[in-house]
């Protein structure tokens, strides 16, 4: 994070800051401060006139004295708020993918698809400004959200953060050199047809993490990386988490959690001409037949997609956010 980004991040709140408002029932909503703007609610209106100024942390009161806790947003809450052109990995995968990828400071990172660009935040502010993020995008409506949003939240386009149009297998062999990427993250829905753009880019000991929905999907991209030779032995995994409720002596899970969002498989790019020692272990059914790979399209799958009408909406959303967060006066903290 460079010295900017930590002066956007701190301080008083500023014109172009996002607040993260929390009403008396624990209602959040987020705003994006405008000189002279009021933000309504059933409950009365609150001057964003009222907000700017005040250091992060504050309680607020509106026009008929409801009070409300102002924050700046953590990037876990602004990945969730932000909007949205495809659907984003929720920040309990994000961390996970951080993890099992093992993303340092200084990494050469190949993300594909960028969706809405929650997990390039995560990734860009991982790798720090000495790495380099390249992102891959097939439709450009998507890309358009993704920058806008890590704009808004960054208060300016990275210098470290490519974003380039069309298909991963084709784009990233003219993008990067064989053999010069750390890490590669993919979410798609047919990481499988990647894999050998994907394993020339890789260094000997680079980690190959897929993030997929469904269980065929998994199947399928764990057999493919098998198959190749060029891996170690794919390790998958899903991450649950579960609240709890813990108020004096009432202390007991919560009602709600975040169940299952996708899966995680990862395996590490072998070195060139190295044959992996063959597992011990029982036989299992490994083929698949025609009808199963039916079950893995992209109709079968349930693929959502989002009508172009909302979608030019979100772009214009997300637009608006990045253009106030750029203007805001950095001197002014």
């Amino acid at each position: 994070m460079n010295d900017s980004q930590v002066i956007q991040n701190s301080g008083p709140f500023r014109a172009g800051d996002r607040v993260q408002l929390t009403g008396p029932k624990g209602r959040m909503n987020t705003i994006t401060l405008v000189p002279g703007e009021v933000f309504h609610t059933h409950r009365g209106i609150l001057s964003h006139d009222d907000i700017i100024g005040l250091p992060d942390g504050s309680v607020v009161t509106n026009n008929v004295g409801v009070e409300h806790l102002a924050l700046r947003p953590l990037l876990s809450d602004f990945v969730m708020s932000m909007p949205r052109g495809a659907a984003i990995i929720y920040p309990k995968d994000a961390a996970q993918i951080l993890a099992q990828a093992d993303i340092f400071p200084g990494a050469t990172v190949v993300e594909a698809g960028v969706g809405s660009g929650a997990l390039s935040l995560w990734l860009l502010r991982a790798i720090g400004p000495a790495g380099r993020l390249a992102s891959f995008e097939r439709r450009g409506e998507f890309a358009d959200v993704a920058r806008a949003n890590i704009a808004t939240f960054l208060g300016s386009d990275p210098a470290n953060w490519t974003i380039t149009l069309g298909d991963l297998a084709e784009a990233l062999p003219t993008t990067v050199e064989p053999q010069s990427v750390d890490r590669v993250v993919l979410d798609m829905l047919a990481p499988w047809e990647c894999l050998g753009a994907v394993s020339d880019a890789l260094r000997p000991g680079g980690v190959l993490l897929c993030y997929v929905a469904t269980v065929t999907q998994l199947s399928r991209v764990a057999e493919a990386i098998r198959g190749s030779g060029l891996y170690t032995n794919p390790d998958s995994n899903e991450t649950m988490i579960r609240g709890w409720h813990v108020e004096g002596l009432a202390v007991r899970p919560d009602h709600r959690m975040i169940g299952h969002t996708g899966f995680l498989i990862t395996a590490r790019r072998l070195a060139p001409d190295t044959v992996l020692p063959e597992l011990k272990r029982r036989p299992s059914k490994t083929d698949f037949a025609d009808a199963d790979v039916e079950a893995w399209t992209p109709g079968a799958l349930g693929e959502r997609s989002v009508s172009p009408k909302v979608l030019r909406k979100r772009v214009r959303a997300a637009g608006t956010g990045a253009a106030l967060s750029k203007a805001r006066d950095l001197d002014a903290g």
